[in-house]
């Protein structure tokens, strides 16, 4: 089961910044939204209704996810830059998974969202510097200061996480098509 709930192991943060990190991270959030939209395009509709594994998101609701949890991640990177240490708003992302919007909407438009605010997100991040990547958001269920040079690591790993996701229902189809 860990290895469908983490098809590409849980996140690691990295242990001190470095410039390598920040341009790796960067570019897996620049080409994320093509190849994202590319896998869970290739996904039927009856694949867009399952899950990765059981009890998990559908594929339809992953999508969705991203993109919400994106939004909120490009947001706390503005609150990050332009306030001191500002304590973010969390969200129910299970909760936001079951509303209708994340049930019944095709995934186009979040497909949509995440090419745009990613295009808009690696802009503002090619331009950032070191000290722009010291600067933090503090988590209140965590009670922690995030910097943003951590926030891009996790953000970046999130983005292949559930990529991950998509994969593992495509495959499952294979799976299906070559045992009938």
């Amino acid at each position: 089961m860990e290895e469908l709930k983490y098809p590409i192991g849980r996140f690691k943060a990295p242990e001190k910044f470095e410039q390598e990190l920040v341009d790796q991270y960067i570019h897996q959030l620049t080409i994320l939204p093509p190849y994202f939209a590319q896998t869970a395009l290739e996904l039927d509709t009856q694949q867009l209704k399952q899950s990765y594994r059981p009890g998990g998101w559908n594929a339809i609701q992953i999508v969705h996810h991203l993109a919400d949890s994106h939004m909120n991640a490009f947001i706390r990177f503005k609150l990050a830059l332009t306030e001191t240490e500002p304590i973010i708003k969390p969200y129910q992302e299970n909760l936001w998974a079951n509303l209708s919007d994340s049930q019944l909407a095709g995934i186009s438009s979040s497909l949509q969202i995440l090419s745009g605010l990613h295009y808009r997100w690696v802009l503002l991040l090619k331009n950032m510097n070191e000290r722009e990547f010291a600067k933090s958001i503090t988590h209140p269920e965590y009670d922690e200061k995030q910097d943003l040079f951590f926030l891009l690591a996790y953000y970046a790993w999130h983005a292949e996480h559930h990529l991950g996701h998509l994969k593992i229902i495509h495959q499952l189809k294979q799976l299906e098509s070559s045992i009938s």
